[in-house]
């Protein structure tokens, strides 16, 4: 069978400001770091946890939180220099993990050079077109004297006119400096749905030009994705419908909610995404972690056992492997983002970690998990039993989310499988 390094993938998910503690604002050489050569120090435990890629949320020079760029082409001083993301990213590719940074191509801040040049000279400045909506007739809350558009209304991000070549060309040059400097494996694309599809058209062939097996992962939250999913443009989206559909069986103890969801995604025959390899999650830098979304501890278990064996590329985000806690509710985005000791890595729920590293195992020698097709094979509200087959063979999954011990009687193309799975477990065969 011919490998892809995507369907090997087991992501793990850092948001680099946070993970490092850093001040939400930039203050320049005030509180400049090389915080982020502490990544090479992490490696063991991402190596421990079966991690093949991972996706490091924004490392580029913003003024705040890292969504609001200033430049493209040098790493956030509250985390380091070119020179240190050099080290790190030899580091991880040497330790055989891929490597995928946000792209963050909607929106730019207000301290991004061309915009305040357009600040200082207004009509003037030869960069008005390089903003959507920009109108001098108009005021902002700013009171810059014009209106511009945003995302979402929020002003700090100023929407960039992905109609003009000059942006278009900028941002991807920069993409080029990123894969020349790091050797860089893919890119996740923030707002990708506030995004005019040319520009992931020139995105793609850019970047299969550089490398054939650069990977586009866009964000998109709600919706069908298949809009996104086209051979010239994305190659993957991270899967929002899945991460709810978790969560919310697993609650509610309804496994028929995950079961049709899943169906309607991979079903073999007519699944919307059947032939895609779309990003798996159960929390992320954005939504509240898993550990607070579950009702329940003792169904994390199951809530990885599902996420490893489900078609698509499976993510961890930093810190859920020790169970941590957070809800936006106890401080907005910030309390999603906490700072992680590198030298005092928690040992709270190895349980949990030692569950997550050995699905892992399970994954990285399971052809059919990586590679196979999806069919129900049974459900009812507590228990779910589903096969992945491939031409390398099958794996047929056995899901309990009921306190007792249950005992799976099925028979799938012709084979009897007669499988006992303790509580609130999941096991492969």
């Amino acid at each position: 069978m011919k490998t892809n390094w995507i369907n090997e993938a087991i992501f793990y998910h850092i948001y680099p400001l946070g993970f490092f503690g850093c001040e939400m604002e930039n203050k320049g050489g005030d509180n400049a770091s090389h915080d982020i050569l502490k990544i090479i120090d992490y490696i063991p435990h991402l190596k421990k946890l079966g991690i093949t890629a991972l996706y490091i949320g924004p490392i580029f020079q913003s003024a705040t939180h890292g969504y609001d760029t200033t430049d493209y082409t040098l790493v956030d001083s509250r985390l380091g220099t070119n020179e240190d993301f050099t080290l790190v990213a030899k580091n991880l590719h040497e330790a055989d993990i891929k490597i995928v940074l946000d792209g963050v191509f909607n929106h730019v801040g207000r301290r991004f050079w061309a915009f305040e040049e357009v600040r200082k000279h207004r009509e003037g400045s030869p960069y008005c077109e390089w903003f959507s909506g920009l109108r001098f007739d108009m005021n902002n809350s700013y009171n810059d004297g014009f209106h511009y558009d945003s995302w979402e209304g929020y002003e700090l991000l100023v929407k960039l006119n992905m109609q003009n070549p000059d942006v278009r060309n900028h941002l991807l040059k920069a993409v080029e400096e990123w894969i020349d400097a790091w050797d860089i494996d893919g890119i996740r694309l923030d707002a990708a749905d506030c995004i005019d599809l040319q520009f992931f058209r020139e995105l793609k062939e850019t970047t299969t030009k550089k490398k054939p097996d650069f990977w586009l992962m866009g964000e998109i939250t709600k919706g069908e994705y298949t809009r996104w999913l086209q051979p010239d443009l994305l190659d993957s989206v991270t899967n929002y419908a899945l991460f709810n559909g978790i969560c919310n069986s697993l609650n509610s103890k309804n496994l028929c909610d995950i079961g049709f969801n899943v169906n309607r995604e991979f079903n073999r025959e007519w699944g919307l995404y059947k032939d895609k390899l779309l990003y798996n999650f159960v929390d992320n830098h954005d939504v509240n972690r898993v550990a607070s979304l579950i009702k329940d501890e003792k169904d994390l278990f199951n809530v990885y056992s599902i996420l490893y064996t489900l078609p698509g590329v499976p993510s961890i985000y930093y810190g859920s492997e020790w169970g941590i806690k957070g809800n936006k509710k106890d401080g907005g985005d910030i309390a999603l983002r906490p700072a992680v000791d590198v030298d005092n890595i928690p040992i709270e729920n190895q349980d949990l970690v030692d569950h997550i590293g050995e699905l892992a195992k399970i994954r990285s020698n399971s052809n059919p998990l990586k590679y196979g097709d999806y069919e129900q094979v049974m459900i009812e509200c507590l228990h779910w039993a589903f096969a992945r087959n491939c031409e390398d063979g099958t794996a047929v999954v056995f899901v309990n989310t009921d306190d007792e011990p249950y005992h799976f009687s099925v028979n799938y193309k012709g084979k009897q499988y007669d499988v006992d799975v303790d509580p609130r477990s999941t096991v492969v065969v």
